[in-house]
């Protein structure tokens, strides 16, 4: 486009980023919002747990028209996290596994530089390819399509 730099503040990854998750880091859940869930994501966890998904949705879940999420615990942001990180991990929902390549994240360089303010894993490790990050953010898109 004319008239617009390059390397801009809010340009898209052109090429790819640094992410390596940090060993005892919770950082990712501890930020505000909801942990949203796939039918599978429900049944997961809960197979991980030894419950129905039934006693699982009562116990955990706020079901909405077209949407799942996690309830909110009063005490913290999430039911599953513990001192020493997720109680669920071999079992975590889409969205937790694919942080930090979320479209909103992988899509504009301003949101994965305000990230980067609370993941000390951003800007570590291998360099993981755009187009790698770009598939993960595609596959957060079809997990919830009323998100995006």
């Amino acid at each position: 486009m004319a008239g617009v730099k390059s390397g801009g503040y809010n340009e898209p990854m052109a090429e790819g980023l640094r992410f390596e998750c940090q060993r005892g880091c919770t950082e990712c859940c501890r930020q505000p919002g909801f942990v949203y869930l796939t039918e599978s994501d429900l049944a997961r966890a809960a197979d991980f747990l030894g419950m129905t998904p039934e006693a699982f949705e009562r116990q955990y879940v706020y079901r909405a028209r077209h949407l799942l999420r996690l309830r909110t615990p009063r005490d913290s942001r999430c039911h599953f996290l513990e001192a020493g990180g997720c109680s669920i991990h071999p079992a975590k929902p889409a969205q937790c596994r694919a942080f930090p390549f979320w479209p909103e994240l992988v899509e504009s360089r301003r949101e994965w530089n305000r990230a980067k303010s609370y993941c000390p894993g951003i800007g570590k490790g291998p360099l993981v390819q755009i187009e790698i990050a770009r598939r993960e953010a595609a596959e957060m898109r079809q997990a919830y399509p009323s998100l995006y």
